[in-house]
């Protein structure tokens, strides 16, 4: 009793310190990204597309530390008085999704045949299907939601029909939310992924462009679902096989096709393993770069010269920053800019005024193979011209 009484004359007791956690890592790589990005500016989410085109171009520190901060780079690029062409049009944004919506039309039907009928032939025939509701708070909680119906929908058996799900990808130590159009669950327990697209088939088959970026971007989906499956016990089969559903001819008829992504994920997780992480890249830019587009902009200019690029002639449709980093790759004469083989064949000559010079002999290593073929090319196109000018002298002469 006096113990009580001797602590109640002291006082009242002080409140609990209200400290704020400490940060963590990926709390404060969270909050240096959004500084980038400028704290008022939402954040474009990377999408497979991009990541896929990303993956094309892993030595390219500026697309991954744009992306990887959520940047708007076409926004970006009209700031930097670049505006880029680079995009669907609204017209085939609409046509798609109304093709989308027929496709799974009355739960999805139409979409279950197909991939019974070109994925799994040998399973039950989907008379009916499960198509769980996915929605939850913000992205993490739709991760999370799909998430639990995969594992749901594989124990139970049967066909499931999983439609916008929402995985996530760790991409250099930044995690990309991903939508892809669905995913289906076979009675076996395994999972496929289903690309949806509005370009045609005809007779069976499609422009072999498209179909190769639809199959770089399913395998993007691909390593994200296998990432989901890895954390299960036991961890189901991931379908290297895709469908992908595009319109019969010149109907409005779906029609699919199995496409067979093993290659594209393999070189996708290859290339994505080899990206600098994205706190490295960040912790080497100077102190106060931001990419907000209401920056000035010779501001605005110098944060992206800031961070290196690595420009190709295939940027141009897969990037919204490409003719901005192209007039700068021509300003620079950098060989980039023709062409990454070309670029490969150079070694350690890395712009224009370099070869020319070895090509002339004031530059380089004679036994340096690509500088014994310039000096090789050089002597043969001098020879072809005094060859020319002997002929046009005598031409007059006669």
């Amino acid at each position: 009793m006096s113990e009580f009484h001797g602590s109640a004359s002291r006082g009242p007791a002080p409140e609990p310190s209200r400290t704020p956690p400490p940060r963590t890592r990926a709390t404060g790589l969270r909050h240096r990204l959004a500084e980038l990005r400028g704290t008022d500016v939402p954040a474009k989410a990377l999408d497979a597309r991009a990541l896929a085109a990303l993956a094309a171009n892993p030595g390219c520190r500026r697309r991954a530390i744009l992306d990887g901060a959520g940047v708007d780079k076409a926004t970006l690029a009209s700031a930097l008085g670049a505006p880029s062409g680079f995009g669907q049009s609204q017209f085939a944004l609409t046509r798609g999704n109304a093709f989308e919506a027929k496709v799974k039309a009355d739960g999805g039907a139409e979409l279950l045949r197909l991939a019974h009928t070109r994925l799994d032939p040998g399973a039950d025939t989907p008379e009916s299907a499960a198509v769980p509701d996915l929605s939850a708070q913000g992205p993490e909680g739709r991760t999370a939601r799909t998430a639990l119906a995969l594992r749901e929908a594989t124990r139970a058996g049967g066909w499931t029909l999983l439609d916008h799900p929402m995985l996530a990808l760790d991409v250099a130590g930044s995690l990309a939310f991903l939508e892809p159009d669905a995913v289906v669950v076979h009675p076996d327990g395994s999972w496929s992924v289903v690309e949806i697209k509005s370009f045609p088939m005809l007779d069976g088959s499609a422009d072999p462009a498209k179909v190769g970026a639809a199959a770089r971007q399913s395998a993007v989906y691909v390593l994200a679902l296998e990432d989901v499956a890895a954390r299960l016990d036991p961890a189901p089969r991931v379908r290297h096989r895709v469908l992908l559903v595009c319109p019969e001819d010149f109907s409005n008829l779906p029609t699919g096709s199995a496409v067979d992504v093993r290659k594209q994920r393999a070189v996708t997780a290859r290339q994505l393993a080899r990206l600098t992480r994205i706190e490295e890249i960040a912790d080497a830019l100077p102190e106060g770069t931001c990419f907000a587009p209401d920056r000035d902009s010779e501001e605005l200019t110098a944060a992206v010269a800031a961070v290196p690029a690595t420009y190709a002639p295939e940027c141009l449709s897969t990037c919204e920053l490409a003719f901005h980093c192209r007039e700068r790759a021509r300003a620079a004469g950098a060989v980039t800019r023709l062409g990454r083989p070309l670029r490969a064949e150079l070694g350690g000559l890395t712009t224009v005024e370099d070869v020319l010079a070895a090509a002339h002999g004031e530059l380089g290593d004679p036994d340096d193979p690509a500088v014994a073929a310039l000096r090789r090319a050089a002597a043969l196109r001098a020879e072809a011209l005094q060859e020319a000018r002997n002929r046009e002298v005598a031409a007059v002469c006669r």
